[in-house]
């Protein structure tokens, strides 16, 4: 007999959506393997991990079933993509590959634009002297961030880290490749085993080990989510929201405004945000970017419009043919070639 429950989507297989069902089914069943209806795709509905939906079309002996409907989200990390997550938790080595503060600041503004809770996470701190981990640690709480030290190696930190994940709600570790997001897991829930790999080392890149984005059940309540590694995250597609998204340009606009509301935050005399914090040359870099992006979209967008065709290139309407020439018929051709 078909029946509906609502479940939250755990991993996209191919196409296929594994979910967690709120309630077991019939023999303590707690997932199903399931298709979307047609009419989802049709309405532009995309379903990603952390989604809520509704199963129906049940088929309780084959764990089998049809997503029919989707629940409103209340987040969404764009890349990588996951719903309804409550609090980012972003991860960079220390070394191994190098703590890089640009590639770090876009991963930061990546997380922030989630308009959750951001925490950062530095692994691998068993390879530099505690000195210069610690010297890490004072520099990013200056960025508006707390760090956690952490070593899946030798269990630094660890215990610490599991208590900020078991918190109710869906976390998503993110982070370059290669900087042990996976060994994170495996020691936080060793009966996964999920495959890890070395850093190049010519390169000193990561290797992708994670190919898809998947939640585990780290505590009642608290789901933890895998994510693949990349190493580039974009940056706002809007050079005004760029400025909100870092902590420090926050705690500065929050006491005064900048003379100008438009105001990018570069110094100009009348800026709030003022000159000489430690990441301004990185907020820089970043709001660079922005503009040429935009300027290139604002190119391609005007290529794209019609109206704005190459006189040269346009015929005339018939009306106007009819107005030059009154004797021309509606439907014959017309030479716009030179008169021999």
């Amino acid at each position: 007999m078909a029946e509906a429950a609502w479940a939250r989507v755990m991993a996209l297989e191919a196409n296929y959506c594994r979910v967690q069902l709120d309630q077991p089914g019939p023999n303590g069943l707690e997932q199903l393997l399931c298709v979307r209806r047609t009419r989802l795709g049709k309405t532009g509905q995309q379903i990603c991990v952390g989604d809520r939906v509704l199963v129906d079309g049940i088929d309780w002996p084959q764990g089998r079933g049809a997503i029919a409907a989707l629940e409103p989200r209340h987040s969404l990390l764009e890349r990588p993509a996951v719903a309804n997550c409550t609090r980012v938790v972003v991860a960079v080595a220390v070394d191994q590959p190098q703590l890089d503060p640009l590639q770090l600041t876009r991963f930061l503004l990546t997380a922030e634009r989630t308009g959750v809770a951001v925490e950062l996470v530095l692994t691998k701190a068993d390879l530099l002297p505690p000195a210069e981990a610690q010297a890490w640690c004072e520099r990013l709480q200056g960025w508006g961030y707390g760090p956690l030290l952490v070593s899946a190696q030798q269990g630094l930190g660890m215990e610490a880290l599991r208590q900020r994940l078991s918190q109710p709600g869906i976390a998503v570790l993110c982070g370059p490749s290669g900087v042990g997001k996976s060994s994170l897991i495996n020691a936080l829930l060793p009966k996964l085993s999920l495959r890890v790999s070395s850093v190049s080392g010519r390169l000193q890149r990561g290797r992708h080990t994670t190919r898809h984005v998947e939640l585990y059940s780290l505590a009642e309540g608290a789901l933890l989510a895998d994510t693949p590694g990349f190493n580039r995250p974009d940056v706002p597609a809007d050079p005004g929201a760029l400025g909100p998204l870092f902590p420090e340009i926050r705690q500065r606009l929050a006491s005064q405004s900048c003379r100008f509301s438009n105001c990018l935050h570069r110094g100009d005399p009348g800026c709030a945000v003022g000159s000489g914090w430690d990441r301004q040359g990185l907020y820089l870099t970043c709001l660079d970017a922005a503009l040429a992006q935009a300027e290139r979209d604002s190119q391609r967008g005007r290529r794209d419009d019609p109206q704005l065709l190459d006189q040269r290139l346009r015929q005339p309407s018939r009306r106007r043919r009819r107005q030059d020439d009154p004797a021309a018929e509606d439907n014959g051709p017309i030479n716009l070639g030179r008169a021999d």
